[in-house]
């Protein structure tokens, strides 16, 4: 394996691990500039960060724990997503990031800091620097192998590179944890902060997928039931220490937006509204719908997929814009101009695959407005009932343009924090929940609680409202 015994001269001992590392590729001193161009990336993806009250508080924190790591040479800086994912990640140079459902989801300022700590160790121990160097030298080396394959160099190194940079591995992940409890617990924070939130997250994943852990942070930061009870021996290393700042910490996300936000759009049952854009649609019912950055996602038990986004065109008519523009001049089939609402339109369908089954493609481009058109894209499986097909007609005819009453009517859900009354249990302050699904487990999972934990009368607890 390719490492330091390779490159003698280019490799350097890290002050956070004491081990040596190659990073020829991404010195210390281009971190910065790698950082703020990647940067600018995450602001176009995501949008603006969040200002205020809450993202004072998490730079607070974050500085709080930044001072006390081995790397003085970077300048950290935090900042807050706002999206309902719960997710964080860090680039180098100090770029470090934290979503609003990742807020909502913590129940103290000990995790939260656990969080910040664990990302700062991907900086401090130069994680991101060292995969990319080790995974360009493992590229160069599969160009060679490629050349003389007779095969095409340059998109097998990118392909070796981009495999092996794609996500932290089990032991950097562990690393990282390791070095946020060192960081919270010289900063003064409970050192079992990391570990508890990361029972929370456990905890979340199952709940949102039956069970088993397969939520969208895992794939970058892998979790397993080894790795949570690693961080706990890992945090009774340390000096005890019980300041959690729990009471301060729901004070500050109190009121902080749950799910989906007005600016961004949010589902309600089976219908979406982006109050921002001025537009509805109602899907299926029985489809879970999933708000991204830039489409929404509508998945339906019997496997039909619909994706909705909105796309830029310069030709003249909907249909002109679906073949030439959207399709590419591609031979997709017959397409047939329609209106939706007393806007223009065009749609067409053809026979696709998607995961290996064969599905019918359904496309309809609706102009919204000169020069915007938003789309509909719906993978549907073979041999689905007439009534679902008439459900996805339905579909594509509801999308319009929202009421006043709507948009007055139609607030994002929050969280609140609410001290739990004499007599309360469990079950009493989970039916105060505005959730869908099981208003119980949600409230345990939302407070990082166990299921055989009650609730204490005159300590605050975390409601959806």
């Amino acid at each position: 394996m390719l490492g330091c015994t390779a490159f003698i001269s280019a490799c350097t001992t890290n002050a956070a691990t004491g081990e040596k590392q190659f990073t020829a590729f991404m010195p210390a001193s281009s971190e910065a500039q790698v950082g703020a161009t990647e940067h600018a990336k995450v602001e176009a993806q995501f949008g603006k960060f969040m200002t205020g009250p809450i993202a004072t508080y998490v730079n607070k924190v974050g500085q709080r724990v930044a001072a006390n790591t081995e790397r003085k040479d970077v300048q950290y800086k935090f900042y807050v997503l706002d999206t309902p994912m719960v997710n964080a990640f860090a680039l180098p140079g100090g770029y470090t990031y934290f979503s609003r459902g990742l807020l909502t989801l913590a129940n103290s300022e000990a995790e939260l800091a656990g969080v910040i700590g664990h990302e700062i160790g991907h900086i401090t121990a130069r994680h991101a620097a060292s995969r990319m160097s080790q995974g360009l030298v493992a590229g160069l080396g599969a160009a060679v192998i490629g050349a003389a394959a007779g095969g095409s160099a340059g998109k097998v190194a990118n392909l070796g590179s981009n495999l092996y940079i794609s996500s932290y591995s089990r032991g950097q992940e562990s690393q990282s944890d390791e070095l946020g409890i060192r960081y919270i617990s010289r900063a003064g924070y409970d050192p079992m902060g990391v570990t508890k939130f990361l029972s929370s997250l456990d905890a979340q994943s199952k709940m949102e997928n039956g069970g088993k852990t397969n939520f969208s942070y895992f794939s970058t930061h892998p979790l397993t039931a080894s790795r949570v009870q690693e961080a706990r021996v890992e945090a009774a290393k340390y000096p005890a220490n019980n300041n959690e700042s729990r009471a301060a910490y729901l004070n500050q996300i109190n009121g902080l937006v749950y799910g989906d936000s007005p600016d961004q759009g949010f589902a309600r049952g089976n219908k979406f509204y982006h109050p921002a854009m001025d537009f509805t649609f109602s899907v299926p019912n029985g489809s879970k719908i999933t708000n991204g950055t830039s489409s929404v996602v509508a998945q339906h038990p019997n496997g039909t997929v619909i994706v909705f986004d909105a796309g830029k065109g310069k030709s003249s008519d909907p249909l002109t814009f679906l073949k030439n523009e959207w399709l590419k001049g591609e031979n997709a089939g017959g397409v047939e101009s329609i209106t939706v609402n007393g806007k223009r339109a065009a749609t067409t369908a053809f026979e696709g695959n998607v995961q290996g089954k064969a599905v019918t493609v359904r496309l309809v481009a609706v102009e919204w407005s000169p020069g915007t058109y938003y789309r509909f894209q719906m993978a549907i499986p073979k041999a689905v009932p007439a009534a679902f097909m008439s459900e996805l007609k339905t579909t594509t005819y509801s999308l319009r343009p929202m009421t006043g009453s709507e948009k007055a009517s139609i607030e994002a859900k929050k969280i609140r924090v609410l001290v739990a009354p004499a007599g309360s249990t469990v079950d009493s302050m989970a039916a105060k929940m505005n959730v869908d699904g099981d208003k119980t487990e949600h409230f345990l999972v939302l407070n990082g609680m166990a299921r055989n934990q009650k609730v204490i009368a005159g300590q605050p607890y975390k409601i959806v409202m």
